[in-house]
């Protein structure tokens, strides 16, 4: 950060907040933060999620978070990465560790090992469709040329879990996702079923993006810019772009109804091929509907 940055970052509140947040060992209440931005609570508490789409909070539990990943990930014991992040017990990270880590602390740690994955495949309009689920819920749906690179990408991403294939007809969240998915693009007429529950890890912030996204009209595309605005946040569209390009649901979380500012397509996780004749597919629906 140059001289000048920093002096702006020192006159900033929000900025003066969130560094308080970045570095103080026990996170500040509102009322501490909102006498160092020397704003009211209630008007901190609205300007910090417009600045950064979460709240101080939320900033805060996430961070820890951040924190308790990386321990883990040294190495570190349970025990001591839970409260050198800054957790007052353990029983406060397992009541969010399955929405942020996306398995408990000990798994985490253990690179997913012990988790049982049931994967399966199906072919589409777009290329292969894998679908793999945990005892939880919904971990992966995917896309790409053929089930020996997609059980590849699978292994990859949860490299200790135990991985088994099953058929279709025989696991009942796999066919309910591929179900919907093939419903809502057009590809069945069956009634959609309604979505599984999710086992992923996300931020508080990557959430909120991919909710909005699930609030894009299938057949419309918006631009970072478009959907860091919805988010009361315009200037975080490189933020939204980051968190879009976590997404690890394809379909689920139509990341692809996200194009650059100019309208071009950008890029995809799955392919901008791909993503050029689903967008087309959903707009030739879309017309065909209304």
């Amino acid at each position: 950060m140059t001289t000048s940055s920093a002096a702006r970052s020192l006159r900033d509140p929000l900025e003066q907040v969130r560094i308080a947040l970045d570095t103080s060992e026990r996170a500040p209440n509102l009322t501490e933060l909102a006498r160092i931005a020397e704003l009211s609570p209630s008007h901190l508490q609205r300007a910090f999620r417009r600045r950064y789409g979460v709240s101080p909070a939320e900033y805060a539990r996430a961070r820890r978070f951040g924190q308790l990943r990386s321990a883990l990930r040294d190495g570190s014991a349970v025990t001591d990465a839970v409260y050198e992040a800054g957790f007052g017990s353990g029983s406060r990270v397992y009541e969010h560790s399955d929405r942020l880590l996306g398995m408990t602390p000990a798994s985490y740690r253990a690179g997913g090992a012990g988790a049982s994955i049931r994967f399966t495949t199906t072919d589409t309009p777009l290329g292969t469709l894998l679908v793999a689920t945990t005892e939880r819920g919904i971990c992966s749906v995917t896309l790409g040329d053929d089930d020996a690179s997609l059980k590849q990408r699978l292994r990859d991403e949860f490299p200790l879990a135990s991985l088994e294939r099953v058929d279709a007809g025989r696991e009942e969240w796999l066919d309910a996702v591929i179900a919907r998915v093939a419903c809502e693009l057009g590809w069945s007429d069956r009634q959609a079923p309604a979505l599984p529950p999710l086992d992923v890890a996300f931020t508080a912030f990557q959430w909120r993006v991919w909710d909005a996204l699930t609030r894009i009209p299938s057949g419309e595309t918006w631009s970072y810019g478009q959907l860091a605005a919805e988010l009361g946040m315009p200037r975080a569209a490189r933020a939204v772009g980051r968190a879009c390009g976590s997404n690890k649901l394809a379909l689920i979380v139509p990341c692809h109804r996200i194009v650059r500012e100019d309208g071009t397509l950008g890029g995809w996780r799955w392919g901008v091929s791909r993503k050029d004749r689903l967008l087309a597919a959903e707009r030739a629906m879309s017309e065909a509907q209304g």
